[in-house]
């Protein structure tokens, strides 16, 4: 992790070494501002009085050879000087940076990108801002106290930020002067979050969001011409002997998410192997319901054939006992019809045997009235 904050200057340079500042950096700094050296100079008055002072003295010779000669030689430096001063005259802006215009010392505008002819002597441009990149800033931040005050050891801090007002930012702060208030301004919202965390969730501070602390930066720079395009905090760095007790900590906490991960494991195995012996239960329950139904049916069956046997047997035993009946009423009918004729005929016998006793009686009496004296 980078130690140092990230540096922020602006460089006095050629018009041919702007785009290698602007987009490289110098020595490992951050140029966002270049100030171009004005490369028009007056060279090209020397030869336009040059060419005035041939005008004179062709004029002035009398019409001579020497007089032709001066006026072609006038001719010749007042082009040079008029190419001079055109080709001194194009300003040339890069694609993606925006040109600071002065006049007299005096901000009058901007120039965007592409060519322009500042005819004047006395308009030039100022500084060459990039306003289209969106500039990485890194600031690692040490001893910054949590809320238990105990110091942590590092946060890196890092941004992007882009200008947006090339005028507010040159003519309010400069490119130096921006550095100085950037890491001071960084400095200090990082120091307001890092107050806000307890020790033990310091690392929370990695990846977290940095919404607010990005929209404060943006109020607390926005008069300088710049935006906050993003922020976050990728590293953290503990104290080394927090770090010995976070790490047993980690430690144990990684023991007991094996533990659990481990428990977890065989609680499902258990789980697994009961589901297995339910699904067994099951088809056992299954097959026994099975071999219940069909020992019902086969009962069924059997209860009906037994009570078709039962109903067969006691229709036979019914049959039997009517025709035994029917037997024993026609005998009974039959001994009836017997007696019945025996009483006819006892009652036929006891007529004649009265006739007889009668008959008799009277023999008894006729034999004793021969023997009564």
């Amino acid at each position: 992790m980078s130690r140092e904050f990230s540096k922020i200057k602006e460089s006095l340079a050629s018009w041919s070494e702007i785009r290698q500042l602007l987009r490289g950096g110098e020595s490992g700094q951050i140029v966002p501002v270049v100030i171009p050296k004005d490369r028009r100079g007056f060279a090209w008055v020397t030869l336009l009085m040059f060419a005035l002072y041939l005008v004179g003295t062709a004029l002035l010779g009398g019409g001579g050879i020497l007089s032709a000669l001066a006026a072609v030689g006038a001719v010749f430096f007042l082009l040079a000087a008029l190419v001079w001063l055109w080709r001194r005259a194009i300003v040339e802006i890069e694609e993606g940076t925006t040109g600071v215009r002065s006049r007299w010392g005096a901000i009058v505008g901007t120039l965007s990108p592409g060519r322009h002819y500042l005819w004047l002597p006395w308009d030039r441009v100022d500084a060459v801002v990039d306003t289209s990149t969106e500039i990485p800033y890194s600031a690692p931040i040490a001893a910054c106290p949590t809320a238990e005050n105990v110091p942590l050891k590092s946060i890196e801090f890092f941004l992007k930020f882009r200008i947006v007002d090339p005028v507010a930012f040159v003519r309010t702060i400069g490119a130096g002067n921006f550095d100085l208030v950037l890491s001071s301004a960084v400095q200090d919202a990082i120091r307001q979050r890092s107050r806000k965390v307890h020790t033990e969730r310091a690392y929370d501070l990695r990846g977290s969001d940095v919404g607010d602390m990005q929209e404060l930066l943006t109020r607390q720079l926005g008069r300088y011409g710049v935006r906050i395009t993003g922020a976050n905090i990728p590293d953290v760095q503990l104290p080394d002997q927090y770090q010995q007790h976070l790490a047993t900590r980690e430690k144990v906490a990684k023991e007991l998410s094996a533990f659990e991960r481990e428990w977890e494991l065989t609680r499902k195995r258990r789980i697994d192997t009961l589901l297995m012996e339910i699904e067994r239960a099951k088809k056992t329950r299954d097959a026994r319901i099975v071999e219940v139904r069909a020992a019902a049916n086969t009962a069924r069956k059997d209860v009906a054939r037994m009570l078709e046997e039962h109903e067969t047997q006691a229709q036979r035993v019914r049959w039997e006992i009517e025709a035994r009946g029917r037997a024993e009423l026609t005998s009974a009918e039959n001994e009836a019809k017997g007696l019945r004729r025996l009483a006819d005929s006892y009652r036929d016998n006891r007529a004649v045997l009265q006739y007889e006793l009668a008959r008799r009686r009277l023999d008894v009496g006729a034999k004793l009235a021969e023997n009564a004296p």
